[in-house]
């Protein structure tokens, strides 16, 4: 999601950041949102998260935009993902969150109940904006209740990355339709062969989780909770747990050490879930050969997935929502800012931008077969509902995960705090 943020937090985004000012950028003002020169020129701030490369790619298709529309200037301002957030919470809170913005998923809700995000759908009544032209389903992302608070900019699905070399020297050969058990008999053989634990840590990913919860006919999220039982995450971590001391999966410790590197790329582990799209970092990280394999079933079909997605949303209390819809579909759907931005955010979305970029490198048109690969496989459903909180719960899912795999917590104790801040979450 887009838009995934659990390993996001723990990989790519926290990795990056450098200051608008680095890059020649405006930088965001605190004060007013936008405004309206003497000649009729306004200005709208856009903020996102995300590392240097995307800020650049995002710069020049601004250029481009304000060529376009040169009544309309754009204001810009980018963090990595932590720190994004933790500046929108104050802008949020002060009434004064940036005109446009990127958003994800499990947010929508959030913000929605603090009447921070507009709804698009009267911009599209007003022929400012189109949902026309995008990759089927992909849209319902930023649905809730009946309305659109966000447009996606690309789409991704949950992968598994591996390293090719390490993979081939043990013999193990993944395989459309294999079970669970064959990927963790699959894991075991890594380590007994080349003594390279088989995964970096899948039992603390939450979108995963939720992947395994739907092929069970549960899923991590409800519209206003949580979709599984105490009894299920017992299971869950007793069992991630175990193959952590076992050496099958790698020692979170070591995790940790890698940072911001990630312990694939580092040759700590032989496999790694993340979302499709995060694929191009390990070629750049590591030295090894890395791809994509499909997602272990129960039944050997049904894998949970669905398509995420990095959308665009804007503020409720913006005073300029023509240009601010205007600026989010120039960005979505012209081609020319799809040959820019290529997969740094997912699978381009909208299908005009899709069709303007030919990947031309090994891994992105890896990316691409794989997406529609899963797409044309018929697996492919509706994305879980994420309520009010689930930022926090997500945060606190991979950091309870984490801390019960280093050994600083029991499984029931580490159960037991999840729900209890889970809760809070909801409430809060």
């Amino acid at each position: 999601m887009g838009t995934g943020t659990n390993v996001e937090r723990r990989t790519v985004l926290k990795a990056a950041g450098v200051s608008a000012v680095t890059l020649g950028l405006a930088a965001t003002a605190c004060g007013g949102n936008g405004g309206t020169s003497a000649d009729g020129t306004v200005t709208i701030r856009y903020s996102w998260w995300g590392a240097e490369e995307r800020a650049k790619k995002i710069n020049q298709s601004i250029a481009l935009f304000e060529k376009k529309y040169p009544k309309i200037k754009v204001k810009t301002d980018f963090q990595t993902y932590q720190s994004f957030w933790e500046k929108f919470q104050t802008q949020a809170a002060g009434g004064n969150p940036p005109d446009v913005f990127q958003n994800a998923v499990g947010f929508l809700r959030k913000y929605d109940r603090r009447g921070i995000l507009l709804d698009l759908n009267s911009q599209v009544k007003a022929g400012n904006l189109s949902l026309d032209h995008f990759r089927a389903g992909v849209t319902k992302v930023g649905e809730v209740d009946g309305k659109q608070l966000g447009v996606p900019v690309g789409s991704n699905t949950m992968a598994l990355v591996i390293d090719k070399k390490v993979f081939e020297k043990a013999g193990v050969d993944p395989a459309t339709g294999w079970t669970w058990d064959d990927y963790f008999k699959a894991l075991k053989t890594i380590h007994d062969k080349t003594k390279v634990p088989g995964d970096t840590g899948y039992f603390a990913i939450m979108y995963l989780y939720d992947l395994y919860l739907r092929q069970n006919g549960k899923a991590f999220f409800t519209e206003d909770g949580l979709g599984f039982d105490k009894s299920d995450l017992t299971e869950w971590w007793t069992d991630g747990y175990g193959r952590v001391k076992a050496g099958i999966v790698t020692d979170p410790k070591v995790v940790a050490q890698d940072q911001p590197k990630s312990s694939l790329s580092a040759g700590h582990g032989a496999s790694e879930f993340t979302w499709d799209n995060f694929t191009v970092r390990y070629s750049a990280e590591g030295s090894s050969t890395y791809g994509l394999a499909p997602i272990p079933t129960m039944n050997g079909k049904d894998t949970g997935q669905y398509l995420a997605s990095l959308m665009l949303s804007a503020s409720a209390h913006t005073a300029h929502p023509k240009e601010a819809a205007q600026f989010i579909d120039f960005m979505v759907h012209d081609p020319a800012v799809g040959q820019i931005m290529g997969y740094d955010r997912g699978i381009l979305a909208s299908t005009e931008q899709y069709a303007a970029f030919k990947p031309t490198d090994t891994v992105s048109k890896e990316i691409a077969q794989y997406e529609d690969t899963t797409a044309k496989s018929g697996v492919l459903g509706t994305i879980t509902p994420h309520p009010s909180g689930a930022d926090t719960v997500e945060a606190a899912f991979l950091r309870i995960g984490g801390d019960l795999g280093q050994g600083k917590t029991k499984v029931t104790d580490a159960v037991k705090q999840f729900f209890t801040e889970s809760e809070a979450a909801f409430q809060a």
